[in-house]
């Protein structure tokens, strides 16, 4: 029998280390940098680290550095070796945690900045979107309403802009939805079962982490470097764990913004499709290209028996509540089927809107593509300027920094101070499959640019608090943790 254990392998982690220079003591620096990589979910817990001998060949120090750099990770509660098992990554005692979204109520004061939402305003057209649909909505009234399929004519757009992006497909290839979410629900319920291993990205998105959790679903963690997937690592993922599913988000990946080059794409399909793992492709944000330029041919290109969902979300509007499965052909049935249990279709008045919507422009228009991209000029610039030790590579798309912190700023604690000066953040650790990301957080670029250069004064001064309590040697006091949505 395979052993479902995730292995990290020698080259991968001596990557995550890097150059230990002339850092001294050596093992100190080696325990430290594992430690950070650990605790930034970039090595996943429950992961096997290489061997010693490994890992003094891959990274060219003695044997004793290693064997020293092991023993200090073990004594703090990092690393447990088992005989026959090798040495497993954990977490000390008391530090586990899903992390908080340090939300606010739904509906905050005025003067507070909600950044826990990657999501934007209504495009312009939208009013107008609304009422050419009313005038198309008598031709449905005449029958019950409950369109469980969705509305032929959206359907047909939205298989046309599969085919479009490289991937053929017919309306009856598709189901329409109440958002992704409910989608993913819908493939859930159809597909895990209490028990099922389902290989994640770490980070993630916490609204599907958490249907997966509430599905018993156990969480596999496919870890990801900042700038995207580790292919060769996701690949000794997905055939270690021999999971029932897979989700995975190829197209500006949230929180991080990466996008999957279509080289990793066949590779990884492959390693999916020979281990026998059902794929769910998220593709909400695949519409919000910022740069422009080709794209990758959909996932699904390259692995045909997965299933797709996608939204109307970020690409026109999150109050539409609207969004879709694609799936391989007589797949579309048995999800109907699932939904019943939940939902019997989405409203028609906002098909009939997005179809409107999606007639003028498939995805986000020039405008707002300019928008968005001035936005993230103005974070990038305030960044610059105020939290000049935060680090963060733009992406070509999505609606988010994924940021780095430096080691004094723990992200949940800066969240909590964050609130103090009427600022809602979502820290890492609610990216994260199980614990860490502590020196992560995600910043969406929504709001115009002065909101967003005075997100990140606020910030700064949230920083500045958080940096004087742990120079007076005390912590923020926690608060409760929300596990609310985080769009």
């Amino acid at each position: 029998m395979t052993d479902p254990t995730p292995v990290v392998g020698a080259a991968r982690t001596a990557r995550l280390v890097g150059d230990l220079g002339s850092a001294r003591p050596a093992y100190r620096a080696l325990a430290d940098a594992l430690r950070v990589a650990v605790a930034d979910g970039r090595i996943a817990l429950g992961s096997r680290l290489p061997s010693e001998r490994e890992l003094t060949g891959a990274l060219g120090v003695s044997r004793t550095t290693v064997s020293r750099a092991y023993e200090v990770l073990r004594d703090g509660g990092y690393l447990v070796s088992r005989r026959g098992s090798g040495s497993l990554v954990t977490l000390p005692e008391g530090s586990r945690r899903r992390g908080s979204s340090s939300l606010f109520p739904a509906d905050p004061r005025d003067d507070v900045i909600d950044l826990t939402c990657a999501a934007t305003r209504a495009p312009v057209g939208v009013v107008e979107a609304y009422e050419r649909a009313v005038g198309l909505l008598p031709r449905y009234l005449t029958g019950a309403g409950y369109l469980v399929f969705g509305v032929p004519e959206l359907r047909e757009a939205i298989a046309d802009r599969y085919t479009e992006r490289g991937l053929p497909t017919t309306p009856d290839d598709v189901i329409v939805t109440s958002g992704a979410v409910a989608g993913i629900n819908i493939v859930t319920s159809s597909l895990v079962h209490p028990g099922d291993r389902v290989v994640v990205e770490n980070p993630g998105y916490p609204n599907t982490l958490d249907v997966l959790r509430r599905a018993g679903a156990r969480l596999a963690p496919l870890p990801m470097d900042p700038d995207g997937w580790d292919v060769q690592g996701a690949v000794a993922t997905v055939r270690a764990a021999r999971a029932r599913a897979a989700v995975l988000v190829p197209d500006f990946q949230n929180p991080t913004g990466a996008l999957m080059a279509d080289d990793d794409r066949a590779r990884l399909a492959a390693a999916l499709r020979a281990a026998g793992t059902t794929t769910l492709v998220d593709e909400t944000i695949v519409e919000v290209d910022l740069e422009g330029g080709p794209m990758p041919l959909p996932f699904a290109a390259h692995l045909p028996g997965a299933v797709t969902v996608g939204s109307a979300s970020k690409s026109h509007w999150g109050g539409l509540r609207t969004g879709w499965l694609r799936a391989p052909r007589g797949g579309t049935a048995h999800l109907v089927e699932s939904r019943a249990a939940s939902d019997l279709g989405a409203p028609v008045l906002e098909q009939l809107v997005l179809l409107e919507l999606m007639r003028a422009a498939p995805g986000i228009t020039d405008e707002r593509r300019l928008d968005l991209r001035a936005s993230r000029s103005a974070l990038l610039e305030a960044l610059s300027q105020h939290l000049p030790d935060v680090r963060t590579t733009p992406a070509r798309g999505g609606l988010s920094l994924w940021c780095e912190l430096p080691p004094d700023l723990p992200s949940s604690r800066l969240a909590v101070a964050a609130e103090d000066e009427g600022l809602l953040v979502a820290a890492g650790p609610r990216f994260a499959v199980d614990g860490g990301l502590e020196r992560w957080l995600r910043l969406p670029h929504v709001l115009p640019g002065e909101a967003m250069a005075e997100a990140v004064r606020r910030l700064a001064v949230a920083a500045g608090a958080v940096r004087a309590d742990r120079g007076r040697g005390r912590a923020r006091p926690a608060r409760p943790s929300s596990h609310g949505l985080v769009a």
